[in-house]
């Protein structure tokens, strides 16, 4: 397999997560995204480059504020709670035959649900060392002889609705899930329209539809907005976004809808409603409402060439969304289909080469062994038509067909071969975690992905100018190497740490430090400390290269 390429290759425009995420970390215009899963190359169908960007902001105030909590009594039964997207209090606020005069009552219902959230963040950092070169060198930043690891504060700001007067909370996971490694969520707080906070509970998140669930507690009930059915909803109707933009709490924004299912980026839940209500950075998680007052959607994303709004905002519908949060509010594991393979739309020049009459269905550009699409006879150049009875179009990717099937069901699919249609039935295996499919497509042997120019924090990183990873099945395969062989493996290589003038890449194998066996990242971070403390410059490393024998390079500590 090879690692899924930059989505774009000429576009000016990119897509941006809205939500906030680190502070000061903005990744350079033009870095390609890896692709998050083996099934979601397709890049050849995107003529833009999808980048999702997080942001923070310095911003402690200006935090949600506007309308206080309203009365939950209106004429139900007593003790009854009504949501306030409730048929019954929006019928007076907006007519159904379109948009109303004002946009204020419907809002007036509806702002009580929607909330800020914000985060602070630990962050690992890689420690800068004024005495480098010198023979004061190692004593910077240790204590008893041991590198001692620096941190920062992050935060970030986003938005999000209650959807259950007990005090539940749908977001992003993109708002309340830190980027990288070396990173970690410390404390979630709610603030309520009239500034009151809560402290949040992580309930569930899934980082591929990311959807995140929080949960706040008082003794009082909550006021929760339902989700609608993004079915019904039409290009060019019209909708209200309501969120936290810039950390400007309460912001109301009105628009219509643009476009129905947009399928915009790369993974297998990647459809959207799209928008010219303006969206921006803080209003990920926010509630994007139709004229009823439902939720038909959760504020995700903008394309744009500068990161503001120009008026082209992306959605998750509450189809997908939905049954997502009533999974995780029940602490249930998120399964989706997988089957292994990487894959790009049929192109009119592809069309041509194969010889089909007319672009269709999605080509497979290689097969991951023993996955569930290798076990059924799957190939490298098949042509995927049809899923299930479902065909394979470029608003009903192979992805989204084959995630939305329950791993274990047995399912025809339809493709075309040397020309010839054939159907083959396959047991559709379940879909690895957004982690594991990272570092499949990190190390597919023919990837070239670029290398950073840098290490993140950490004693293997500060000392040695590497960052390793567990060797995985997965990653034996796919290098060729046998399912007994322990070590960790390289992710990349600082090309200014002595490691890289030494000559170690990405893929080699560490397999002992100064003589003692390497089984873990673990292992080899004991080796690198015992080192320093003993007050050695260099550790010993036998490496293995596939195709090649193992060698022992001393790599001098930084």
């Amino acid at each position: 397999m090879s690692t899924c390429a930059s989505s774009g290759d000429s576009a000016d425009a990119r897509i941006f997560k809205s939500g906030s995420g680190h502070d000061a970390i903005y990744p350079a215009p033009g870095l390609s995204r890896p692709c998050v899963g083996i099934e979601t190359d397709d890049y050849e169908r995107k003529h833009k480059e999808v980048t999702p960007v997080k942001y923070a902001y310095g911003l402690t105030s200006a935090l949600l504020v506007g309308g206080a909590a309203i009365s939950l009594a209106t004429g139900h039964p007593a003790g009854a709670q009504v949501a306030q997207n409730d048929d019954s209090r929006i019928a007076g606020a907006v007519p159904r035959a379109g948009a109303p005069e004002s946009f204020a009552e419907l809002t007036a219902q509806l702002q009580p649900a929607v909330v800020n959230i914000s985060t602070k963040q630990r962050i690992e950092v890689q420690s800068m060392n004024p005495f480098a070169g010198t023979p004061f060198e190692g004593l910077f930043g240790r204590r008893g002889g041991q590198q001692q690891p620096q941190y920062r504060e992050g935060q970030s700001l986003g938005s999000g609705f209650i959807v259950s007067a007990d005090g539940y909370v749908v977001t992003n996971n993109h708002v309340i899930s830190p980027p990288g490694r070396g990173a970690t969520v410390e404390e979630i707080t709610v603030t309520m329209p009239d500034g009151t906070e809560y402290p949040a509970e992580l309930v569930g998140a899934d980082a591929a539809s990311d959807l995140a669930v929080l949960k706040i507690n008082r003794d009082e009930p909550f006021p929760f907005v339902e989700f609608g059915d993004s079915r019904q909803t039409r290009a060019g109707d019209w909708v209200i976004a309501i969120g936290n933009p810039f950390g400007l709490g309460g912001t109301v924004t009105s628009g219509i809808v643009s476009s129905v299912l947009r399928t915009a980026g790369s993974g297998p839940y990647d459809r959207y409603i799209q928008t010219d209500a303006s969206i921006n950075r803080g209003n990920s998680g926010g509630p994007l409402f139709d004229m009823r007052g439902n939720v038909i959607g959760i504020n995700n994303a903008i394309l744009s060439p500068t990161g503001g709004s120009v008026g082209i905002g992306f959605a998750i519908p509450a189809e997908i969304a939905a049954p997502i949060v009533d999974q995780l509010r029940e602490g249930e594991e998120i399964e989706r289909g997988y089957l292994g393979v990487r894959i790009q739309q049929v192109t009119d020049d592809l069309a041509d080469s194969l010889g089909l009459d007319r672009s269709r269905g999605e080509f497979v550009q290689s097969v991951e062994p023993g996955a569930a699409a290798d076990e059924a006879g799957i190939r490298a150049g098949d042509v995927v038509v049809k899923v299930n009875g479902q065909d394979v179009t470029p608003d009903q990717t192979l992805s989204f067909l084959v995630a939305n099937i329950a791993p274990g069901t047995r399912v025809p699919i339809e493709l075309y071969r040397d020309g010839e249609r054939r159907r083959v039935n396959v047991t559709v295996g379940k879909r690895p975690s957004e982690e594991e499919l990272a570092q499949q497509q990190m190390f597919d042997p023919d990837a070239q992905p670029e290398v950073p120019q840098g290490t993140e924090g950490g004693v293997i990183g500060e000392s040695l100018g590497l960052q390793v990873m567990e060797l995985t099945p997965s990653i034996r395969r796919q290098l060729g190497v046998s399912a007994d062989t322990a070590g960790v493996i390289v992710a990349a290589v600082d090309p200014n740490a002595d490691a890289a003038r030494k000559g170690l890449q990405r893929g080699d194998i560490l397999l002992s430090a100064n003589y003692n066996d390497v089984a873990s990242v673990a292992d080899l971070e004991q080796a690198v400390r015992e080192t320093q403390e003993s007050g050695r410059q260099a550790v010993l490393l036998r490496v293995q290269r596939r195709g090649q024998p193992a060698i022992y390079v001393p790599i001098r500590l930084r």
